[in-house]
């Protein structure tokens, strides 16, 4: 084993990359050869590893099963034509941990085993890491509570670990969504804004419903009257009305989504008027019944930029145009030109490995 940085390194004697079918990927099944585990406990980090991909122990025990302290990031590391790899905004996804790690009573992560950990991760499986348009690497830094135990009280052990897994499209075909009158996925003073498990386990029940009905994903409204859009299960959500591009503002209850952030950027950029604000389900379905409504797309690490093909609100369905040089073409274009080091990065989001 040899230290780098303060991180322990283990190679695995074999990669497996040789027996990995690079076109034919399932978003989130298959990992790379190696992993990143640090463990919190005694009022400190201790020397992170890295070290072949597999099985972890863990008791059944374990505060994370009986109280759901876990929180996530997801991220990508992208590859350009000459070979050379990127991170995507890095730093804003370690704020955004460990401020869902503050909500949910978790220690905040240390930048030098976060970033650096990634970068070193990255760096030993850069392999992984394939060019070509839609293809990524995706990156799952996660924290869970690992103290043995089943009192109802914050853990005082915890592990973060990164993995990191392949990656091609996340949604394949045609999206249409359901807009939620009924079911919310988070209230005013809760854990909507953090990268929760359970927020997510609590969004299953309700979008197996709306797959029943043929469609793919909820957008969720504010749960006090659900008159107001604020997100989809997996993605922060954008409709065009004529020519101004509006979204939810980042409150409590929706995620503050690092590509939300660059669409709105590269929007503003690109000349396109950008209102952050409050969007009714009434406003929506006026301007679908006038005409006025041009386009919805979701944007999310995971999804990138996701047009919706239609929607059903309640009785109401709407079927969106088919426009030439949409908003989501124009913006997702933008978006993978800087990922993939195609373009000049103004706003400094590219971190080379």
């Amino acid at each position: 084993m040899t230290p780098t940085h303060e991180i322990v390194i283990d190679k695995v004697k074999e990669s497996k990359i040789s027996k990995i079918d690079f076109d034919n990927l399932t978003f989130g099944k298959t990992f790379t050869d190696h992993m990143l585990e640090c463990t919190w406990s005694d009022g400190s980090w201790k020397t992170a590893e890295i070290k072949p991909y597999g099985p972890i122990q863990i008791e059944p025990s374990s505060k994370v099963f009986h109280y759901g302290q876990a929180i996530f990031e997801g991220m990508k590391a992208f590859k350009d034509p000459d070979g050379e790899v990127f991170l995507f905004r890095p730093e804003d996804n370690w704020i955004r941990f460990n401020e869902s790690a503050k909500r949910l009573a978790m220690p905040e992560i240390p930048k030098e085993i976060f970033i650096e950990g990634l970068k070193e991760l990255v760096n030993l499986d850069k392999e992984w890491v394939r060019y070509g348009e839609g293809l990524s690497l995706y990156l799952r830094p996660f924290m869970i509570a690992s103290e043995n135990g089943v009192a109802a009280a914050p853990s005082t052990e915890y592990k973060f670990m990164i993995i990191m897994s392949p990656a091609f499209a996340y949604y394949k075909g045609d999206v249409r969504v359901v807009i939620a009158s009924e079911f919310s996925r988070a209230a005013n003073g809760g854990v909507g804004y953090a990268k929760a498990a359970g927020n997510y386990a609590a969004s299953f029940y309700p979008n197996n419903l709306a797959i029943q009905e043929g469609y793919q994903q909820i957008i969720w409204t504010d749960a006090a009257s659900h008159e107001y859009l604020e997100e989809a299960g997996t993605m922060n959500i954008f409709a065009r009305i004529g020519d101004t591009l509006l979204t939810a503002p980042h409150n409590d209850r929706i995620l503050n989504g690092v590509t939300r952030r660059s669409v709105i950027q590269m929007a503003k950029d690109h000349g396109i008027t950008v209102e952050e604000r409050r969007v009714s389900v009434k406003e929506l379905n006026e301007a679908a019944g006038n005409g006025t409504l041009k386009e919805i797309f979701g944007s999310g690490t995971a999804a990138v930029i996701v047009p919706i093909k239609g929607y059903k609100h309640e009785d109401f369905k709407y079927e969106l145009p088919v426009l030439t040089d949409s908003y989501a073409s124009q913006l997702i274009k933008a978006l993978k030109d800087i990922q993939y080091n195609r373009a000049e990065d103004r706003h400094g989001w590219r971190v080379q490995i």
